[in-house]
């Protein structure tokens, strides 16, 4: 789970120290089988496996140095054993250690490069998935994001939160498939929700305000593709002073609503098209109004949730798991999500997922006439609201 601000780069320690040693543990093995046994099992002859090994996870200079110690060993095994045959070995660790080293160079240089291009990657997270405040007014908003490949910083699932004159708007989404051009249709929605949020009245509105960002970011591609390069999202309008929730779904998966009466799976009344699907089937878009009560509470989700398996190819039975939920603050009830849905997917994640939970409670604020300047910043929330944890 990856939290805003927080870099996940960090070189293991501790419990790979054993890992790391284990070049010197095997020449300490080597050496000591050599010495104690007859000459003619010729266990000298693995020593040059003890810097090749080191170059694997060592600095050039450890791994030269060690190349330098089995050379050693091996001159005085010589000198214990005569007509041991050792400079046929003495030859092997020498050469051994000159392509050790390079390799370790070589992989090094590797490493550093993958590592500046993660640090890139994490820092488009922080433009695509910016950190927002948990709570607004009487509403609760915690987030979840979840890698599929544990070295992935970010991939196509977005979401976003912003507190405007007309309501709280959310929107959260998935991009079909995956890598940088998945990432980049990612930002160019997620940039144009915050900037139509402020403007526009209704969420028809805003959909069409994303459509015509992801059409122009797609048109750089090939033609041929664009029928496949599309995205599906919920917008979501929380007013201030209503018990009504307005949700635009552009064929995503329907928000879970819980409440005192039970879980209620809302499902559009004419579902609205895709992102950049309107010019192939029309822009015809379509809200629908559902009442909500004080406590309760609101998951949005994207389908990496409900399609992670377990060992038998079960998808994940999140209605089920919704219903089994008591009466929680939004963050406990996602990292219980996060939990339940590591244990479940045994095997691992098959895709990228994201979720926001929604808790809603009486306004002990009155609403404000707008919470953001189109055009200027973003009033800063107090200080104990700045962060959240995704």
């Amino acid at each position: 789970m990856a939290k805003p601000g927080q870099s996940r780069l960090r070189r293991p320690h501790g419990r790979w120290s054993l890992v790391q040693l284990s070049p010197v543990i095997l020449t300490v093995v080597i050496a000591g089988l050599a010495y104690s046994t007859p000459p003619d099992m010729a266990f000298s002859r693995i020593l040059p496996a003890a810097p090749a090994l080191a170059a694997a996870m060592w600095p050039v200079l450890p791994t030269v140095l060690l190349g330098t110690v089995c050379f050693l060993l091996m001159i005085g095994l010589s000198l214990v054993f005569p007509g041991l045959g050792a400079w046929y070995t003495v030859a092997g660790i020498v050469a051994v250690t000159v392509a050790a080293a390079y390799g370790s160079h070589v992989r090094l240089q590797r490493e550093q490069s993958l590592f500046q291009v993660r640090l890139v990657a994490e820092a488009a997270q922080q433009v695509v998935l910016s950190p927002m405040p948990r709570r607004f007014g009487g509403i609760e908003i915690e987030s979840l994001y979840l890698a599929a490949a544990a070295e992935a910083r970010i991939g196509g699932d977005f979401y976003e939160v912003a507190d405007t004159r007309f309501g709280v708007r959310l929107l959260i989404g998935d991009v079909r498939g995956k890598g940088l051009p998945a990432v980049g249709t990612a930002a160019a929605v997620v940039n144009s929700f915050r900037e139509a949020a402020y403007d526009e009245p209704d969420l028809g509105g805003i959909a069409r305000r994303l459509e015509a960002s992801s059409s122009r970011y797609n048109a750089a591609f090939s033609p041929e593709d664009l029928a496949e390069r599309f995205s599906t999202a919920v917008l979501v309008e929380i007013p201030h002073e209503d018990s009504r929730i307005k949700i635009l779904n552009c064929g995503h998966p329907p928000p879970l609503l819980l409440s005192r009466d039970g879980l209620r799976v809302l499902h559009p009344t004419d579902p609205s098209p895709l992102l950049n699907l309107a010019g192939l089937i029309g822009d015809c878009y379509s809200t629908d109004t559902f009442d909500y009560a004080v406590d309760d509470q609101l998951l949005l989700y994207t389908d990496g949730v409900t399609e992670a398996r377990d060992r038998n190819g079960e998808f994940f039975p999140l209605t089920d798991w919704m219903r089994r939920q008591a009466p929680v603050r939004p963050r406990e009830l996602l990292d219980g999500l996060h939990r339940d849905l590591l244990r479940y997917s045994s095997r691992g994640l098959d895709d990228d997922l994201a979720a926001l939970a929604v808790r809603l409670r009486d306004s002990p604020d009155p609403p404000p006439d707008d919470r953001k300047d189109p055009h200027g910043d973003r009033k800063d929330p107090p200080a104990d609201q700045r962060d959240r944890s995704a």
